[in-house]
């Protein structure tokens, strides 16, 4: 992100009063001075503003509607139609399509090559949302790679191996499965 983009969301912050504006210089050269890459992210970590009021001010400074994307259930297919690669780099994704129009959530959706970017794997019109990197990154990261028919890390008790010697038993319970070695079946084809 640019100076222009830091300082001008500073400035939004001070309008919507969620710091005081002699505040933004200091928070500037405290945010510079971290290793923290992105503002966001910085008065994220500093506590300076919780989640909500964070994508209230990204909302106001690009003028367009916000999204959370923490707990919501994306849909693979819509992600799938992108690269992976393509859609982390840009810190974005798709979030649902109606009619001949997607919706995308992007961390910063004033760049001026998305829709490029997108135009060249779908051709819907496109309308943005803007919502926090972190968050939109990680729901990338869970979504695109997942499974339809992945077990959950909450199902994590179940055991496989408690799987597998079931499906033995079963086996072994069946009275028209008949159990040779492939020795015994050249022995037979050998006698004939």
């Amino acid at each position: 992100m640019s100076d222009n983009f830091e300082v001008g969301f500073l400035h939004i912050l001070a309008e919507l009063h969620m710091i005081r504006a002699e505040d933004a210089v200091k928070l500037l050269a405290s945010y510079h001075e971290s290793d923290v890459d992105q503002i966001d992210e910085f008065l994220l970590s500093e506590g300076i503003l919780d989640q909500e009021s964070l994508l209230e001010a990204l909302s106001e400074y690009y003028q367009v509607p916000s999204f959370d994307v923490e707990g919501y259930f994306f849909e693979r297919h819509l992600l799938h139609m992108f690269p992976k690669s393509l859609l982390l780099r840009n810190e974005m994704i798709p979030l649902q399509v109606d009619e001949n129009m997607m919706i995308m959530i992007a961390a910063q959706p004033n760049n001026p090559d998305l829709l490029a970017e997108i135009g060249e794997y779908v051709s819907y019109d496109i309308r943005f949302y803007v919502g926090v990197a972190r968050n939109i990154c990680d729901a990338v990261e869970e979504y695109y790679d997942k499974a339809d028919t992945e077990i959950n890390d909450d199902n994590e008790d179940i055991d496989k191996e408690h799987l597998l010697q079931q499906d033995f038993m079963r086996l072994e319970d069946e009275d028209d499965i008949e159990i040779y070695s492939v020795r015994d079946a050249d022995e037979e084809d050998s006698f004939e």
